[in-house]
This record gives structure tokens, sequence and C-alpha cells, in this order.
């Protein structure tokens, strides 16, 4: 009688057993977060027995390393920098969520600045982001405000659901092994082995799409909604949590030389729409004009170390009010 399944396959499926195991009881807790794709809740937020919390790599959120209490000092002004990978910086050093509590401190006010920021988030993700920065006490949060990562916003949400649906082609994604393999070509290790030709083409895939997208009328307005809508979210949640928001609106940087200009997209019109008591706003363009500021950018939007300090010094000036109220 001819056996249904050979030792061969029987050895195989036992190790694969074994392994989905494994990675299950020694590895979950690495991966918790991986397949959200950054719209996981506490994902890179790690909360100690002892009471602090660290800030880490995980779950599709590449925070900067940071180390804080979860409970804030008494008589410290805890200021939270939430947004994309503009006010995120080349370090945490060098960004203007750091420099802005330096600049505090310097006055002898007992500042906290975190840096929230991820490259990458648009406004669902960074609202996600928000929600659960609120449960740490913040003295203010500041929202950078931006609309062009609205295509990966959308693209990760729809990557987020697929693997929590039950579609045939995602049961094989129910096994902590397999999703981990899967993303695995993502990864440094093996990402670097691939040909240069196959990186190149996924590469200019997604570029392609984001291209096309941007360049229909009917997506741009919906993000643009979109944009307005979880920001309205943001800033009732704040509200809710008694919580002063400051609207930092990002800015870009057109032409070169004599030539170059600052354009805001709309953003400062955008953002002054929801000013009001508890809720200021801070134009980018603004606290740059008037200066050379063609130098202070890497590129059209992200800035050198100097411009992180320029903005800095700009939103220490807007928020002076709130420190002095605060501190008394």
């Amino acid at each position: 009688m001819r056996r249904t399944f050979t030792r061969s396959f029987l050895l195989v499926v036992a190790v694969l057993v074994i392994a989905e195991i494994a990675v299950r009881v020694f590895w979950s807790r690495g991966l918790a977060g991986r397949f959200d794709y950054g719209f996981h809740p506490t994902a890179g937020f790690v909360e100690k027995s002892d009471g602090s919390l660290d800030l880490v790599r995980a779950g599709g959120r590449r925070f900067f390393p940071q180390h804080y209490a979860q409970q804030k000092p008494q008589d410290t002004f805890r200021i939270m920098v939430v947004g994309d990978s503009v006010p995120r910086g080349p370090s945490v050093a060098e960004t203007y969520s750091t420099r802005l509590a330096e600049l505090l401190r310097a006055r002898g006010v007992a500042a906290e600045g975190w840096n929230l920021c991820l490259p990458g988030y648009g406004a669902h993700r960074c609202h996600v982001v928000l929600t659960q920065a609120l449960k740490y006490q913040p003295s203010l949060i500041i929202r950078h405000v931006n609309n062009s990562n609205e295509y990966e916003d959308e693209r990760e949400w729809q990557r987020s659901q697929d693997f929590q649906g039950w579609h045939p082609k995602n049961l094989l994604m129910k096994s902590l092994l397999v999703r981990r393999l899967h993303e695995v070509k993502t990864e440094s290790v093996f990402w670097s082995l691939l040909p240069e030709k196959i990186r190149a083409q996924e590469g200019v895939n997604d570029a392609g799409a984001k291209i096309i997208a941007m360049t229909d009328e009917k997506q741009i307005r919906a993000w643009q909604d979109r944009v307005r809508n979880f920001l309205a979210e943001d800033i009732a949640a704040c509200r809710k949590a008694g919580v002063p928001m400051l609207l930092v609106t990002q800015v870009r940087l057109r032409g070169s030389g004599a030539q170059a200009t600052l354009d805001d997209s709309g953003l400062d019109d955008l953002a002054r729409s929801f000013a009001a008591p508890g809720v200021d706003v801070l134009s980018m363009k603004e606290a740059l004009s008037g200066m050379d500021f063609a130098p202070l950018f890497m590129d059209t939007a992200h800035l050198k170390a100097p411009g992180h300090d320029v903005l800095a010094r700009a939103i220490a000036v807007k928020i002076t009010p709130l420190v002095q109220t605060t501190a008394k």
C-alpha cells in the first residue's frame, strides 16, 4: 500500500512546526507590531517594570533610541514632537526637539524634548503615535504638519489590512515564521545580497506609482482632506487630555541661489484654520523668511542642523507665554 506521506515530508513538516513554535516562544515580542506597518498603537513604546520608557525601532517604527520616565517628573516641561522625517532630523542631538529643550533648560526651565517623528509617516500614522504619546503626560504636543507622505500611509495601511485578513492568499501569513521570511527581503542583510537590477526595479516601481498618484488631482484632494481630518482628530484628542498644541507647518525649497523661494503648499492656511485657544501655529515659511534660508536645507524639504536650530529658537519664542504660565 502506497504511503500518503513520505518520511521526508513528515520530517519537513515537523521541522517547520518546531520552528514556528520557537519563533512564537522566543521572538514573538520582537515581531510584535511588525506586520501592522506602523499602525500598532504601542509599537516602539517599551514600558519597563521600573516605570521607565524606552523608544526603540520596532513594529514599523524607526524611533531614535530614547529613554524617559513614564510618569512626567514634577515641575518638568515635557515637549513631544510628532511628525515625519523632517522633524526627525539626522540625529536626536541635531533636531529641533532636542535644541528646544536645551534652550529652555538654559533659561532655568526643567525641560524634555521627545522626538516621536518617523520617516514616511503621514497623517494617519502620526495620529496613532500622538494618541499613544498622550499617555505620558506631555506639557505640549508639537505636531509637524506635512502632506507629502499620504501615499506611503495609504500603501502601508493596505498592507496591514492584507495581513490581518483571512483571504486564502493571506493564510500562510498567519505563521510568524512565514511572515518573518517574507519580510526578510526588506532587511539590510538579505536586501544587500539581491542583484542591483532587482532592488532598483522594486524602487522604481514604487516611486513610479507614487508619481502617478501625485498627478491625480482627485487623489491629491482626497489626501489633503485626510490630512485635515486626522489633524482635527489630533486636536480633539489633545483637548480631551488638556494638552496644548503647536502646529508647525512644513515648507519646501523651490529653486536655488538668489532665485530660491519657500512654498508652504497651502499648509499655513490649513493649520491656521484650526487656530484657537490651546492650538497655536508656527509657519516654517515665516520663521525662515528674511534670512539666507537655502543653505539651511539638505534637499527641498529636510533641514540641516543649523536649520533645526533656527526653528527651535522660533518655537521657543512662540511658546514662552505657555512655559511661563506652566512654570508658575
